[in-house]
Parts: structure tokens; C-alpha cells; sequence
């Protein structure tokens, strides 16, 4: 068998490239680092072992710096805080982490219990051509159904302004804007408005994103090197409360099934996900996609 120390470094490893390859330097460095740091039974081995055990899909690395994150923003680490802010030395801002760690052992390996809720409305996005070519084929109000919604802040979509070479829509006036640059043709005449009949997803942990906490947790999963993520999430969430949503704490897979057990008249159904499949196990995707192709 594998040493845990093996595991958990060669996972501390594949979020490091992951990181890279996604634009955040900070943490492509910090978990470069964490996994040596695993090997040499520092503070990042104290605050993971035993989690070794556990399914990759699990993204323990991100549960670990969203973790760290929760501390800084609640004031708790202001030395990582300003290292985040500052943006500068990698060697230093590794001994703030590292120090953080040391000081909050018992308190981390309780947070790196929580799972990690990315609720990322950037990837609304990838998701508005859809939405707007089934209202428009259609011509019906479209019935939201978000696996895996986290905060049901993507269920809300058309609330935000979206920008794009020779494209725009959304209102303008939205605090919430998605700059973004389409791979390919965009599809033509979709339309202008859309009509939203009602708006439910489910979570395997629900986030309310109108209460402290809730907004708290998200924002703690995103990388504060990206900085427009966390101005653009900052600005969803002030938005939340007007738009109302409806989150229940259910599996994918039995939820799917409820929801489209009965057809639903005068509506067009959407189900559609973010960001799920990667923390579905395999037999819980099966079962889903049997689900789908039934209705």
C-alpha cells in the first residue's frame, strides 16, 4: 500500500499543475510546497493526515486553502491576509501559510471537513447559449434545474450582464458582469429576454448566500489572486436576495428523479450543472444519466 504521505503529496501535486494551468500562481506555488511540506511531516501533514483515505474527487488541496482563506478573511491570519493582498514574494508569502497552519491545527482539520462550493457564476457564460437557444426554440418560460447549485447563484443568471466581441446581454445596469471571449461562432438570433418560470436546484451542502456565513464560505473558495472572480462573486451575491431560490440538501440522482417524475405543462425543463460531475462517483453519474434519458 501506498504511504499516505505518498497520496497526499501526489494530490497536493496534481492541484499545483491544475493551478497553473488555471492562472493562479499563489496557489500553484503554495501547494508545490505543501506537498514537500507533507513529505517533511510539517504542519500541512499535521492538518491532512488521515485524509489520505479518501477519493480524489474529494478536492482535499482546495478544502485545504479554502480553509486558510476562511482564516484570513475572517481576520483571524491577518500575515496571510496582507500576503494575499500583496501579491509579491512566494517564499514569504509560504512562511505566513505555513506559519498560519502551525498556530491552527485543531481549527483547519476541523474546516477541511466542509466540501468546497465554487459556485462561479463566470461559467454562466458557457451555460447562457443554451439557456437562450431553448427559450428561443421553444418560446416557453424555462423551468431551472441546477444540479449540484451550491448557492444557487448560477440559477440566477439572467440577472447578470454578459460582454463578449460584438455580443452583449443582460441588463446593463447588473453589478455582476462576465467579460468572456466565445470559442468559435456565437449562434444566431437568440433572443433578447427570457422568461424564467421558477428557479431549484439541490446540493449535497446548501449555501445561503444572503447570510454572512453562506457568503463567507463562498468567497473563501475563491483564489485571491483572481481578483476579478472575487469582485465579480461579490457582486452575485449582493444580487441574491432579490431573486429568491430554492436549495435542497438531496443527492443528484434521487433529486433528478423527483423533479422529473411528473412532466411539467407550458414549461421548458432545463436540468444542467456547472461543475458537478468531477464529485460524482461513478455509480451516482450512471444512475443520474439513466434518469435524464427516461424523462
Amino acid at each position: 500500500m501506498e504511504a499516505a504521505e505518498a497520496i497526499l503529496a501526489s494530490r497536493l501535486r496534481f492541484q499545483e499543475r491544475a493551478c497553473e494551468r488555471l492562472g493562479s500562481a499563489l496557489y500553484a506555488d503554495l501547494c508545490g510546497r505543501a506537498a514537500e511540506d507533507v513529505e517533511a511531516h510539517g504542519p500541512v501533514w499535521e492538518v491532512l493526515r488521515g485524509h489520505e483515505r479518501e477519493p480524489a474527487e474529494s478536492a482535499l488541496p482546495l478544502r485545504l486553502l479554502g480553509a486558510v482563506n476562511r482564516l484570513a478573511l475572517e481576520g483571524r491570519e491577518p500575515a496571510i491576509a496582507a500576503r494575499y493582498a500583496d501579491g509579491g514574494d512566494p517564499g514569504a508569502t509560504w512562511q505566513a501559510f505555513a506559519a498560519a497552519l502551525a498556530r491552527n491545527v485543531e481549527a483547519l482539520r476541523e474546516l477541511v471537513e466542509l466540501p468546497v462550493q465554487t459556485n462561479e457564476v463566470g461559467r454562466c457564460a458557457a451555460l447562457l447559449p443554451g439557456f437562450l437557444s431553448v427559450a428561443g426554440a421553444t418560446g416557453l418560460p424555462l423551468r431551472l434545474l441546477e444540479v449540484g447549485a451550491s448557492a444557487g447563484l448560477n440559477l440566477r443568471w439572467d440577472r447578470y450582464a454578459y460582454r463578449a466581441k460584438g455580443f452583449s446581454w443582460g441588463p446593463d445596469g447588473s453589478p455582476a458582469r462576465i467579460d468572456f471571449e466565445p470559442r468559435g461562432d456565437w449562434p444566431k438570433g437568440l433572443p433578447e429576454r427570457v422568461a424564467i418560470a421558477s428557479r431549484h436546484g439541490c446540493d449535497a451542502a446548501p449555501v445561503d448566500p444572503t447570510t454572512p456565513e453562506g457568503a463567507l464560505t463562498l468567497v473563501s473558495y475563491v483564489w485571491p489572486d483572481q481578483r476579478q472572480r472575487v469582485e465579480r462573486l461579490r457582486a452575485a451575491i449582493g444580487l441574491a436576495a432579490e431573486v429568491p431560490v430554492a436549495v435542497d440538501r438531496e443527492n443528484a440522482a434521487s433529486w433528478v428523479e423527483r423533479q422529473l417524475r411528473e412532466p411539467v405543462a407550458g414549461q421548458a425543463t432545463i436540468v444542467f450543472h456547472s461543475l458537478v460531475a468531477q464529485y460524482l462517483s461513478d455509480e451516482e453519474a450512471a444512475v443520474l444519466h439513466g434518469h435524464l434519458r427516461e424523462a
